[in-house]
């Protein structure tokens, strides 16, 4: 059954899914040239190609790339030196943030719902700089809410509270067409062509059938031409593994179909080989498309796979575009 929180201040559960002080010590690594101003110096970010170049500093090994390292300090001193990067200004991050029922399950500490408004939190708090934006698209069952990209933390905050106070929407008319993970990517896409950052927060479960095609692929591999992706996954540990305890009635969180399930050994043994298929094949695509994937679940720390992501992409900075690479697993 869906996951249902005990009713609380919205204001204490954001401070708790949002802890702006932890998540502003974290980086995430754009590396593909961005349009906008340079205002005077301000360490971007993320440092990319076609930057402008800062003062030289001492060579970290494992850290920094030696595609940076500047020859002629470096002969004067006898020590490597790099120089560091001033990244372009005004970064424009649009997130398209899933809503749709199956987000509203969980079984853990958190539904998956406040975990997608967490991973919005961790790239909004880190990509708010002086004239950097931020804007969302909302995608529930009847369609796609488009809020406005705005600066500043108190917008930032604001859209925040609204995902928090969206109420869990009831499954979509099945005679109507249902929204799709595919066309929230291609309505984020023809929307917004200003090059930036782009985030896709889902579960990535709108799979039609097993073994079938995903059809957001196409849709996210145009978007990653011209944009920087992140791709982030949120899975429930119900979700990759079903126990043996015989007959029961599941819910269908997007239809509201039940039915009933004899949960024996060998349909949980089909299921969890099911359920592991289908994450090897999403990450397999978002390899595919070159967005860069970080997998974030409902019973672990999210603030923990997050840093060791931002580490990792802050070595592989300048030194890879389009390389996926996958939040820690258990």
């Amino acid at each position: 059954m869906p996951y249902r929180p005990h009713r609380q201040h919205h204001g204490d559960r954001l401070t708790r899914l949002a802890p702006e002080r932890t998540l502003r010590r974290l980086e995430l690594s754009v590396t593909r040239r961005l349009d906008g101003l340079l205002n005077g110096e301000h360490l971007g970010l993320l440092p990319g190609p076609g930057t402008e170049l800062a003062e030289a500093r001492a060579y970290q090994p494992g850290e920094d790339d030696v595609r940076h390292m500047d020859w002629a300090v470096t002969a004067r001193t006898t020590q490597p030196h790099v120089r560091d990067l001033v990244a372009d200004h005004e970064l424009e991050t649009w997130a398209l943030i899933d809503l749709t029922p199956s987000m509203d399950y969980g079984t853990a500490a958190l539904p998956k719902r406040d975990l997608a408004v967490a991973a919005l939190a961790a790239v909004g708090f880190l990509t708010v700089r002086l004239g950097d934006r931020t804007g969302a698209y909302l995608m529930h069952p009847g369609g796609l809410r488009r809020w406005p990209a705005r600066t500043g933390k108190a917008a930032m905050y604001a859209l925040l509270q609204t995902l928090l106070d969206t109420p869990a929407q009831p499954p979509a008319d099945p005679r109507a067409r249902p929204v799709t993970l595919a066309d929230g990517i291609a309505s984020l896409g023809r929307g917004q062509t200003r090059r930036g950052l782009r985030v896709v927060i889902s579960d990535f479960l709108d799979q039609p059938a097993p073994g079938a095609p995903l059809a957001w692929e196409r849709p996210l591999r145009r978007l990653t031409r011209r944009h920087q992706v992140l791709a982030v996954e949120i899975i429930d540990p119900r979700e990759l593994a079903l126990p043996d305890i015989g007959l029961v009635h599941m819910a269908d969180p997007e239809t509201g179909h039940v039915h009933e399930i004899a949960l024996n050994r060998r349909t949980a043994a089909a299921y969890n080989a099911a359920a592991t298929a289908h994450r090897h094949a999403v990450a397999a695509a978002l390899r595919r498309c070159g967005a860069h994937h970080l997998q974030l679940r409902t019973d672990r720390d999210w603030i923990t796979d997050i840093a060791r992501f931002a580490l990792r992409q802050r070595r592989t900075a300048g030194r890879t575009t389009g390389r996926t690479t996958t939040g820690a697993r258990p």
